[in-house]
């Protein structure tokens, strides 16, 4: 009989819980626990140079969102396993972090390497986002409707560039030297001849080299051979054999101006070039490490500095920070940390940025990245800061 009464006096009070409910849904326990973010960036090989300055970026993020309380009132947890700058072994990353119960994974700033972890990321119904990744097909078109890069596009870095050297700088010709190695220095190409060309420029020739060759001599050769040499140079390549490149045309003694994209904001490039060779060089690039060039950037140079010991020397600091502070405001927007919600709560949202104002289109639209492009110019084999661009017209992608 007892236990008769205690089972009759807990389906009255059940039913006393349903009626006062009505309808409305019973609230669902609230998940407790440290939120988990990961990522797949590489720490060795020839990608880490972009992924290393990412890493220190998002974990002195997560420091401070923890510092003010976390996601939805639960601390963050930021886990990289080293993509190693192989493909196959960030696929094994990025299935590795969703095991251990990822809500979201940053992926490698290259289209080629960080590819493989969206696609693990868009499996598992999870948001994948690239600290800079600037190919077009890096969006929701080719890897599915809750992957995103914070980078612009290769059609705004290109068209960047050349609305700089065609408007800015008055130059009217360029020879262009596309590495093939990647998509992302093929593409970027690409997107500069065509809005070069849109404006009035003219393209003398679109040589090529291949990353690992070691011996730019005969680029060099029929650059020297044009009857008319052009008012600059356009190297579509990354380190380390972007510094040899240029190495071998100034000591032909060729001083024309030499323009390019963000794989030039490296500082084992400015060091590599030196006051000898790191003069007249232009690139397009996320964001500048300086005061005056976001609101934010006074603040997060102090937090660095304190972290780490010394001032962030490339802006693909900014890119890891952003990714993460992105992150941050979707889901306290879309109050989970539920894949398709704060997918959706990234389209809606205008960012301000340490890498500008950034608003992305929707699925249905791709995921391109509306945002601005810095300029920056190496002279005396140190960067300078030449401001922010955003073209009008951009190349379709």
């Amino acid at each position: 009989m007892k236990t008769i009464r205690k089972s009759s006096l807990l389906m009255i009070v059940l039913s006393l819980l349903l009626i006062g409910c009505g309808n409305q849904t019973v609230a669902q326990p609230i998940e407790q626990g440290p939120i988990l973010i990961g990522g797949a960036l590489c720490e060795t090989g020839i990608q880490n140079y972009l992924d290393n300055p990412a890493i220190k970026g998002a974990q002195l993020a997560v420091e401070e969102l923890n510092k003010q309380g976390g996601i939805l009132g639960r601390q963050v947890e930021f886990v990289n396993i080293d993509g190693q700058s192989d493909p196959a072994v960030v696929e094994k990353a990025a299935e590795e972090l969703v095991k251990r119960g990822a809500v979201a994974i940053i992926a490698p700033a290259d289209f080629d390497f960080g590819s493989p972890a969206s696609n693990v990321a868009q499996r598992a119904g999870l948001v994948g986002i690239s600290t800079a990744a600037s190919s077009p097909m890096y969006g929701s078109t080719v890897l599915g409707d809750k992957q995103f890069t914070l980078s612009m596009w290769n059609t705004t870095m290109g068209a960047t560039a050349a609305e700089y050297a065609y408007n800015d700088r008055g130059w009217r010709t360029v020879y262009v030297v596309t590495d093939d190695f990647i998509s992302y220095t093929t593409s970027l190409s690409e997107y500069f001849i065509v809005h070069f060309k849109s404006l009035g420029g003219t393209v003398l020739e679109e040589d090529h080299y291949t990353q690992g060759d070691g011996d730019f001599s005969a680029q060099l050769e029929r650059i020297q051979a044009l009857e008319t040499q052009p008012d600059f140079l356009y190297f579509s390549s990354y380190m380390p054999d972007l510094a040899m490149m240029i190495q071998t045309v100034r000591d032909a003694g060729m001083n024309l101006p030499i323009v390019g994209g963000d794989s030039y904001d490296d500082p084992g490039f400015f060091s590599a070039l030196g006051s000898k060779y790191g003069n007249d060089i232009f690139f397009v690039t996320h964001s500048w490490m300086g005061s005056e060039a976001t609101q934010d950037m006074s603040r997060f140079l102090q937090l660095y500095e304190t972290k780490y010991g010394a001032p962030p020397d490339t802006s693909f600091v900014a890119t890891g920070w952003d990714v993460i502070m992105v992150l941050a405001k979707a889901m306290e927007q879309a109050q989970t940390t539920d894949g398709a919600e704060v997918a959706k709560a990234m389209e809606n949202i205008e960012f301000t940025l340490l890498t500008g104002k950034l608003k992305w289109s929707t699925a249905e639209k791709g995921h391109e990245p509306n945002i601005e492009a810095a300029l920056v110019q190496i002279q005396n084999g140190k960067p300078s800061f030449i401001g922010w661009g955003k073209p009008e017209n951009l190349p379709a992608p």
